[in-house]
């Protein structure tokens, strides 16, 4: 099991990483031009996540595995059930692939051949590492605040036996990319006075009205707000 480190939520703030070099893993070849390995780019495409996926093998195969997950600092956080066989493995320090993806339009070309999607995504190497049991509460405090800011301070924490119960792994983000289209087609100069709609339809996820579940105490400002924060990937 790999060691836990120190610079974890409850802890003094680590300095931020500078942005990270690409590696044999995280270069772009295909289309290099839409890759970003600055740090920026990357936590605006992590920060506006509720959801990743993780690659990991074991002896069954490989596997794909889609799960919450929230970034601290120069660090992506997931959480789960002990009994997971994807937290299991990766707390022992497996090589791990993290993807995020942002979908921001579909591109209709001229060509069908030259159709294409808007999109942010990134791509994440490494290992993850355990956070340890006393800096647990911590570490959920941050994503709840992240899906609610203020809600921590309604909702009942974690006791004992909830957070013995829980695993909580973050990876670093040291060896990450992030991949940005945007814009219109790239149509053929022989296609362009093709008779066709061409153009962008955009995508993006929206809020709606919360739905209140029975007899609630109040309204929470963070919950009369949803609709108005700001809009979501």
């Amino acid at each position: 099991m790999t060691s836990p480190a120190t610079d974890l939520p409850g802890t003094a703030p680590a300095e931020a990483s500078a942005p990270a070099a690409a590696s044999p893993r995280t270069r772009v070849r295909r289309e290099a031009h839409r890759a970003h390995y600055d740090r920026a780019s990357l936590n605006a495409i992590l920060d506006d996540a509720y959801v990743c996926h993780v690659a990991f093998a074991d002896a069954s195969g490989i596997h794909c595995i889609p799960t919450a997950c929230w970034r601290e600092r120069d660090h992506l956080y997931i959480h789960g059930s002990n009994g997971s066989r994807m937290l299991k493995l990766a707390a022992t320090g497996a090589q791990v692939c993290v993807t995020v993806t942002h979908l921001d339009g579909i591109v209709l070309a001229r060509s069908a051949f030259n159709h294409s999607m808007n999109y942010r995504s990134a791509v994440i190497y490494g290992a993850f590492e355990v956070v340890p049991d006393a800096r647990k509460a911590a570490a959920l405090d941050v994503f709840v605040e992240r899906i609610a800011p203020g809600r921590s301070r309604d909702a009942r924490p974690g006791d004992a036996n909830e957070l013995a119960a829980t695993t909580i792994l973050r990876i670093a983000l040291d060896e990450a990319v992030a991949k940005i289209r945007t814009g219109g087609p790239n149509d053929d100069e022989a296609d362009l006075n093709r008779p066709v709609w061409a153009g962008v339809l955009p995508l993006k996820v929206a809020r709606f009205a919360p739905l209140a579940d029975a007899a609630p105490t109040g309204t929470p400002d963070y919950v009369r707000r949803w609709q108005d924060a700001a809009p979501l990937a």
